[in-house]
């Protein structure tokens, strides 16, 4: 079951492989504002959404001092196509193991047509440049979403 992680606590280190190739962790930022962010599943119609959204808005989170990252159970492979399918500009990451979406309390019982299983949780949070959550945005909806977390990086 998925840790509960609050404001003001460290942010859990994690070390993911990304699309593309390599792999990224959370000491790849130090120093810089993070926009962490979960989603179910590659290439469904609100993931599509908020990753394009995430990414028209890339520019402008860099201006304020903050990256982007997003992480899905996706195996690689998937995360590369969707980013090439879209031209996602945003860096992919994948967590098969489901260890940090666990530890970023992403990973969660659910329930749909009345049948449980465990699945992603639509959650952002802002890491700070010391590596401390600053904020959490759970069960998001996704309109508007990542014009909501711009301003928050820009104000922290």
């Amino acid at each position: 079951m998925s840790a509960k992680i609050a404001p003001g606590e460290k942010a859990p280190a994690f070390k993911l492989p990304a699309a593309g190739g390599g792999e990224v962790s959370l000491g790849d930022f130090k120093g810089r504002k993070l926009v962490l962010y979960f989603y179910p599943k590659a290439d469904t119609s609100g993931c599509t959404i908020e990753a394009k959204d995430f990414s028209k808005l890339a520019p402008a989170f860099a201006r304020a001092g903050a990256a982007i990252l997003a992480v899905s159970a996706d195996p690689v492979p998937k995360l590369d196509r969707f980013k090439a399918k879209h031209d996602l500009t945003i860096p992919l990451a994948s967590d098969e193991s489901h260890a940090t979406l666990e530890a970023y309390g992403a990973w969660a019982k659910k329930s749909l047509y009345g049948r449980s299983y465990m699945g992603i949780l639509r959650n952002t949070l802002l890491i700070d440049p010391q590596g401390k959550i600053a904020r959490i945005w759970e069960k998001v909806r996704v309109a508007g979403h990542a014009a909501e977390v711009l301003e928050a990086a820009k104000e922290l």
